[in-house]
């Protein structure tokens, strides 16, 4: 099942209210919106994505909860970026100060914010081209750091705030840089 984009803008053109109403009212069906306006219909991963994305989720929440630095969200939460998108990364990390200027009804719907980091985990439905345009997406909003994982072929794709993406072909582990400071994940959770 692959996802499916469905452009609906010259019949109406959901505000941000609307779009969310849209997703509340449809729980059950993963919505994104590109920065198009086109309305992206995400089908559900499979078990094995699934394992991973909540093996490495458990690694962040961890290691955010000893250094306190930061919110850490799963795949559920979509944010408002600046260029009038609405993404779900399957994992996203904002620093507690940027995070905590937000008004409380702004955290409760989707933020309006871009994280300062996110991860895709590439799942069998997905389409690399697509999803190398969704994180350059989330540069261009202003995500400071970016990992693409591709489980099929072991590759990771770093992007980063005004440099070229950088290709690493079966690395062991991710190292966090100066934005996930002391952060490592290991990627042998990935990879097996």
């Amino acid at each position: 099942m692959t996802a499916i984009t469905i452009n609906f803008n010259n019949v109406v053109k959901l505000n941000v209210d609307q779009f969310y109403q849209l997703c509340r009212d449809n729980p059950d069906v993963k919505f994104e919106r590109n920065q198009l306006g086109e309305i992206i219909i995400m089908p559900p991963t499979g078990g094995e994505t699934g394992k991973c994305n909540a093996s490495m989720i458990a690694d962040f929440v961890i290691w955010n909860r000893q250094t306190k630095l930061a919110e850490v969200f799963d795949s559920s939460t979509c944010f408002k970026l600046p260029n009038g998108s609405d993404r779900s990364p399957d994992v996203s990390w904002i620093k507690l100060e940027r995070w905590n200027v937000l008004k409380p009804e702004q955290r409760e719907k989707f933020p309006p914010i871009a994280p300062d980091f996110v991860l895709e985990l590439m799942s069998s439905s997905d389409s690399l081209s697509e999803t190398q345009a969704k994180m350059q997406e989330y540069v261009n909003a202003g995500v400071k750091l970016g990992w693409l994982i591709d489980r099929k072929t072991r590759r990771v794709e770093i992007y980063r705030q005004g440099q070229p993406k950088e290709i690493l072909e079966f690395p062991t582990s991710l190292c966090g840089e100066d934005i996930l400071p002391g952060f490592v994940l290991d990627l042998q959770i990935i990879w097996n």
